[in-house]
């Protein structure tokens, strides 16, 4: 019977270590400046509505300035690379050619090098270019991501049978067509899985746009509630704004995963049946 209670145990402590400062957040933004500081740290406030409404207000709506960029880079950016690692695992899992291996061993050679490393090198480069401070300066570095190529071409390799191809290439298909109407198909569980990965890593992502980015009419909800946050050492009451900001930020990727979690699948051939 303990046995079997503990792993059941490890799964509660590892939710409420993971979900208790989430509920810190929560039950914080709805505190007015007087309750933040004041009051127990689990005991909600009466300031959530006007919180909402000071921080739609801050500096003519610079939050909604803030949440449009952080839609454009991380939407934009999964979407295109997922599309980049679909189109790059299924050519790595299904084809043969020079240097197939070389280019694979690379990969797995990128997913260990941690991106804070690259960050400083990038800027440079952005910059010898003229895109540094510009929005194409924080998309283009997340367009080609080693792990969501590995896994597209890990799961191209389990997802689509070589029989299905050759008998797609026997009755005449082109390789383009077998792409888009065949694997393509087959691998939307995995790209899906690619997209919420690359979004959520995108959305969260602080130090690539902070060293990238100087106006702050680019900056995303990372950067930019870091700025209020630097201002509130003069400003106390920016503390709520920022906690307010920090509870609204996370909604969107609540509703992405409720809204997108009904396109994985458990069969890997579920694509071949439509």
């Amino acid at each position: 019977m303990t046995r079997r209670l503990a792993p059941t145990g490890l799964l509660l402590l590892g939710a409420i270590y993971c979900l208790f400062p989430v509920s810190w957040v929560l039950v914080a933004a709805t505190k007015s400046p007087a309750e933040l500081f004041t009051t127990s740290t689990l005991m909600p406030g009466t300031g959530l509505l006007s919180n909402i409404e000071e921080l739609f207000a801050y500096r003519d709506g610079v939050f909604w300035l803030w949440l449009a960029n952080t839609l454009l880079y991380a939407g934009g950016g999964a979407l295109l690379s997922t599309a980049v690692s679909a189109v790059s695992g299924f050519a790595l899992a299904k084809y043969r050619f020079p240097g197939r291996n070389a280019i694979f061993n690379l990969l797995i050679g990128g997913i260990l090098v941690p991106a804070v490393v690259l960050a400083i090198p990038q800027y440079l480069l952005f910059s010898q270019i003229g895109m540094a401070d510009t929005y194409w300066a924080v998309l283009l570095p997340q367009i080609l991501h080693p792990y969501s190529i590995y896994l597209a071409r890990i799961y191209a390799t389990a997802a689509i049978p070589d029989s299905l191809l050759e008998a797609g290439r026997l009755d005449g298909a082109g390789e383009w067509r077998l792409m888009t109407r065949v694997a393509i198909p087959l691998m939307v569980p995995g790209m899906v899985t690619i997209f919420l990965f690359q979004f959520v890593a995108i959305w969260n992502n602080f130090l690539l746009p902070f060293i990238m980015l100087g106006d702050d009419g680019k900056f995303p909800l990372t950067v930019g509630l870091y700025t209020m946050l630097a201002a509130g050492a003069n400003q106390p009451t920016l503390y709520n704004l920022i906690l307010t900001g920090a509870l609204l930020s996370i909604i969107p990727l609540i509703a992405l995963f409720l809204t997108m979690q009904r396109y994985w699948r458990t069969d890997l051939s579920s694509g071949a049946v439509k």
